[in-house]
């Protein structure tokens, strides 16, 4: 079960069905979505059985400023098996996204930078790996704040979600490299 997770400005917490609404607001935007793999949502029941089949999952949290408590981001570690990796149990794929309103104020490392300490500190990890798709420079660039390093490209990646042919890039994080950083 995930757990709550505080930062200076964020609450990282349990998706609740009662945040479909909030969900669909800002899963509904093209902007958002397609550039981190997924189609835009269609509607509010749409983000309600996403937030039961896919973002239920273990250590996935609904990213929510304190002041409001109100869902407008995701952020989670896959581990092992539940990596589009193929991940031993050690390791993890870390996995994003934000509302485009909250773009730019450096909420996602923050979130990121949480959860990167609990997979090190709480679940044990050894690696953490993460990635970004060709021109997702702000994914890229959250990795790169974050410590991440550029491991591999995956080139014509026929990406099931969206149905179409990507180029991926694949960084990671070693849990000796995150304890330097973190000194």
């Amino acid at each position: 079960m995930s757990m709550q997770l505080e930062t200076k400005r964020l609450l990282l917490r349990p998706w609740l069905l009662s945040d479909a609404e909030s969900l669909y607001m800002y899963a509904k935007d093209p902007a958002v979505g397609p550039i981190a793999g997924w189609p835009p949502h269609t509607n509010v029941e749409n983000s309600r059985e996403i937030i039961r089949d896919v973002l239920s999952a273990t250590e996935t949290y609904a990213v929510c400023r304190k002041e409001d408590n109100r869902a407008i981001g995701s952020i989670g570690l896959m581990i092992g098996t539940a990596s589009n990796l193929h991940l031993p149990d050690t390791q993890a794929e870390l996995g994003y996204w934000i509302g485009v309103p909250f773009w730019g104020q450096g909420l996602i490392p923050e979130a990121a930078m949480a959860l990167i300490r609990r997979g090190f500190v709480d679940l044990y990890l050894e690696k953490i790996w993460c990635g970004y798709f060709d021109g997702n420079i702000k994914s890229k660039r959250v990795q790169e704040k974050c410590g991440f390093r550029y491991h591999h490209t995956n080139k014509d990646v026929h990406w099931k979600l969206t149905d179409d042919i990507r180029t991926e890039h694949i960084t990671c994080l070693t849990k000796a490299d995150w304890l330097i950083r973190n000194e």
